[in-house]
């Protein structure tokens, strides 16, 4: 069985009545609700009576997931890490430009990670410090949606092909069981330019929800995969319920799930969590 879950301010389901077989269940009243539907040809129909709500279609079986494994930067956090890093040596622009091309899949992760951290060779290490505090922020939403899930039995794990200098200081903010990230070489005083091997990329972020479901032996319909990037992709499309949080294209057309116009607490809604379950953080 499935239905279409809606999420947004006004959200309102006399505007999809005709699609609907049955009453809509209200998950946050004038933001949030499931409505059962015949088939999954209404996603289609659903999304074209809205461009500023996020609509999905959910299978009801196994919905609230006992595993999720996030990615970090534009997805639990504000940032691109490694660009605010460029800031601090005056490279933004330039790899930034780099950044953007792999995250729409058009450049190859780790070749693309081992060229920008080229591009910051010498940069001071005191620049990691710098841009934690200065630029690194939640996303709204995080810390409600980690701890509901925890609350609700979910096992978290935060991935990312960014820094562990960063994964590290996250996952203790927001608060994920565990965290992955890549090392950043450094002299003692300034980076070398250089990356830790092997690189956490697409595969190892697959590799990570593939062991944890397996460790905790899930079924993957329990698991929950969430990302923006091409390298988010495969763990996004193994996972029972794979999530497109204000995606690239590539990533948005081949996930299960979108959200364009919510914030991390859309997770919960997705998962059929209604406000009353929803533990504030």
């Amino acid at each position: 069985m499935f239905v279409l879950n809606v999420i947004g301010k006004g959200a309102d389901p006399a505007l999809f009545a005709q699609l609907s077989t049955g009453a809509a269940k209200i998950l946050s009243y004038g933001h949030a609700f499931d409505l059962p539907v015949a088939d999954k040809s209404a996603l289609a129909a659903a999304r074209a009576l809205t461009g500023t709500l996020d609509v999905n279609l959910i299978a009801t079986e196994k919905r609230r997931k006992k595993l999720l494994v996030a990615d970090m930067d534009s997805t639990i956090i504000n940032v691109e890490c490694l660009d605010e890093l460029a800031d601090m040596a005056g490279l933004k622009p330039q790899i930034a430009a780099i950044t953007e091309r792999a995250m729409r899949g058009e450049l190859e992760f780790e070749a693309a990670l081992r060229e920008r951290m080229g591009m910051l060779k010498g940069l001071s290490l005191s620049a990691l410090e710098k841009t934690y505090n200065e630029r690194v922020r939640l996303n709204p939403g995080a810390k409600s949606l980690l701890a509901t899930m925890r609350a609700n039995g979910a096992h978290t794990m935060l991935v990312s092909g960014g820094f562990g200098y960063f994964t590290q200081r996250v996952a203790d903010a927001a608060g994920f069981h565990v965290e992955r990230g890549n090392t950043l070489l450094d002299d003692g005083q300034n980076l070398t330019g250089e990356v830790g091997m092997p690189i956490l990329g697409r595969q190892a972020k697959l590799d990570a929800l593939e062991e944890a479901a397996t460790r905790l032996k899930l079924d993957f319909a329990e698991t929950l995969a969430v990302g923006d990037g091409a390298n988010d992709l495969a763990m996004i499309q193994r996972a029972g319920l794979g999530v497109a949080y204000h995606a690239k294209p590539v990533v948005a057309e081949a996930a299960g799930a979108a959200f364009n116009h919510n914030d991390l607490t859309a997770l919960l809604s997705l998962q059929g969590y209604s406000d009353s379950e929803i533990v504030t953080a």
